[in-house]
């Protein structure tokens, strides 16, 4: 047969395949969420997560040695306070949990790079991601709070943070905040096209920060909606973000690949907590190749136009692009 485009020359070797890989992947693009909370000598894995764990500050160190073995230099903090109340005092405060691990942190592992949620949930007495008035989440009301969170984190170390309430303006409200404290310099990643998402169950479990009245739908987004979106996107590149996030990953890659055309600063995607939970299922009935779906995942979500991968399979990620599988 007399054929000019023959488009298997390409796939004839392991070799030539990855000289011509259209999406390359690297281990400095990966985040990896950690979990602290209160206490000493607790690694307690979390049951709907299985083979991820809270860490009280003083066992920290040595899944960030592990972490740095393994090549994942970048890593997002989660605190789980002991004590709630209604404004989440312990999301600012200089000895909370998430000041203290950083503290502890940058004292041993001073080379990795730490970036810190920024939210009201984990430390509300009532689960929402700020303050309310009445049965509302006073959006105004709660961005002096989360600017005050954001400041108390970078002066404990943090080197990035991630608002992730989906707040109107709080893009705007840490700016300001943190240069007028003279840290001009420290980016933020903004969790900018967060959707109201049943991916989330999981997480809600290891943080203990699931909502105890009603839900987040009047702040996270509709799932139905993209254009809505790209305004959320564009919003805070205004107000000063540096880094805009999409999560969840896995079903919202239409956004990733939108967003990542659309704008001009580098585009993070975070697979949560409920897509990391289906693999594991899964793999354990033996239903799926685990291996291979983590890195399936992964390159899609890269090939969308994701710069930054946020994972909780960053480990395995790392290990195998050390091993060629991917990269």
């Amino acid at each position: 047969m007399e054929l000019i485009q023959r488009p298997r020359r390409l796939r004839g070797s392991e070799v030539l395949r990855k000289m011509v890989r259209e999406t390359r992947m690297d281990k400095s693009s990966l985040i990896y969420p950690l979990f602290v909370k209160e206490g000493t000598g607790i690694q307690e894995e979390i049951p709907s997560m299985e083979g991820q764990y809270r860490y009280s500050v003083d066992r920290l160190p040595y899944e960030l040695e592990r972490l740095q073995n393994a090549g994942v230099s970048s890593i997002m903090l989660f605190g789980i306070p002991d004590k709630k109340d209604e404004v989440g005092s312990g999301a600012y405060v200089q000895d909370g949990i998430v000041q203290r691990a950083l503290r502890e942190a940058k004292k041993q592992f001073p080379d990795l790079y730490y970036i810190t949620d920024v939210c009201m949930c984990e430390y509300t007495s009532h689960g929402h991601c700020g303050v309310l008035c009445g049965h509302e989440v006073d959006n105004d009301g709660t961005l002096k709070l989360l600017a005050k969170t954001a400041l108390s984190h970078v002066q404990a170390g943090a080197d990035m943070v991630a608002p992730s309430d989906m707040m109107d303006g709080r893009v705007r409200a840490i700016r300001d905040c943190l240069d007028s404290n003279g840290y001009t310099g420290t980016p933020i990643m903004s969790y900018a096209v967060k959707y109201a998402s049943a991916f989330y169950g999981p997480f809600r479990d290891a943080a203990g920060s699931a909502p105890s009245f009603g839900d987040r739908k009047s702040y996270q987004m509709d799932f139905h909606n993209r254009r809505e979106g790209m305004k959320e996107a564009l919003t805070d590149i205004e107000e000063g973000a540096d880094i805009i996030m999409v999560k969840p990953a896995m079903s919202y890659l239409d956004m990733v690949s939108e967003i990542s055309k659309a704008t001009n600063v580098p585009v993070a995607a975070y697979s949560v907590s409920g897509e990391y939970a289906m693999v594991k299922a899964a793999a354990r009935m033996g239903w799926i190749d685990e291996e291979r779906i983590i890195c399936e995942m992964a390159v899609g979500t890269y090939r969308a136009g994701a710069q930054i991968y946020i994972t909780y399979f960053a480990k395995e990620l790392a290990k195998f692009m050390d091993e060629g599988r991917i990269g």
